[in-house]
């Protein structure tokens, strides 16, 4: 996968969408967000994550200064699209230059690298541009199915595995995941760590039944998992299934 290719298309096809979108248009998928907060947001993402990957931040106490040296927010559309274009460029550029495996800081304790913020900028890139589409009132564009796969990937490993600190991880269900067009599966262990809705991928060498199934293509798999729609297929027991609606509803950034 090019993930250098998709962020870069992903983050143009956003700006092309939300250049013809009213600005005060409500994005449906993150309510309290106007299509020019959303534009806003990804220029911050995409300014925030170039900056810590120039400026070698490895610890926390370096994310301070990355948050205090980002600009003002523009007030005209077309002042925001045009740091949008810089922002993304100076993440390419930067993205391009370091390898996974450097080090750096992310928000996810259990990877600390260059890889990280590369993996998860394209996914970020990719549901965003959803959101523009949707805050315009167009189709969700094409999602190739290796990209969706790897969405899926990414919302198990990382964006539902994430646990609050000094918590302990419980399960109450196993559910698995067939993309229809793909015939891909993940299993996954669905549960909370303390209060907090959360699931693990389930280990390769652990065979247990499911108790319940979610079915789609891997794209609608994809959207459904980051809460961005999707048409999907779910069966299984009741209380196996209410465990993992309250991990998905949980939200995606």
């Amino acid at each position: 996968m090019n993930r250098l290719a998709i962020i870069d298309a992903e983050s143009r096809r956003f700006a092309e969408v939300l250049a013809h979108t009213a600005p005060d248009a409500r994005c449906p998928t993150c309510p309290d967000w106007t299509a020019a907060d959303l534009l806003w947001h990804l220029t911050e993402v995409h300014l925030f994550w170039a900056a810590v990957l120039f400026r070698n931040v490895t610890a926390e106490d370096g994310v301070a200064a990355v948050e205090q040296s980002k600009p003002s927010r523009p007030d005209s559309v077309a002042d925001l699209l045009a740091l949008r274009e810089g922002a993304t460029s100076v993440l390419l550029a930067e993205l391009s230059r370091l390898d996974d495996a450097e080090p750096r800081w992310s928000w996810f304790p259990s990877d600390q690298t260059v890889g990280f913020t590369r993996r998860m900028q394209t996914y970020e890139a990719l549901m965003h541009r959803v959101d523009a589409e949707l805050a315009a009132g167009l189709p969700i564009g094409a999602i190739a199915a290796d990209v969706a796969a790897g969405a899926v990937d990414h919302a198990v490993d990382v964006m539902w595995a994430w646990q609050p600190e000094g918590s302990h991880f419980e399960g109450a269900a196993v559910v698995e995941f067939v993309a229809t067009d793909t015939a891909q599966r993940w299993q996954v262990d669905v549960g909370a760590a303390g209060d907090w809705p959360s699931a693990v991928r389930s280990p390769d060498t652990q065979v247990v039944m499911a108790s319940a199934t979610v079915r789609g293509t891997a794209a609608d798999l994809a959207l459904w998992a980051w809460n961005r729609g999707g048409s999907v297929d779910t069966s299984g027991e009741p209380a196996s299934l209410q465990a993992l609606d309250a991990m998905v509803s949980r939200g995606m950034p």
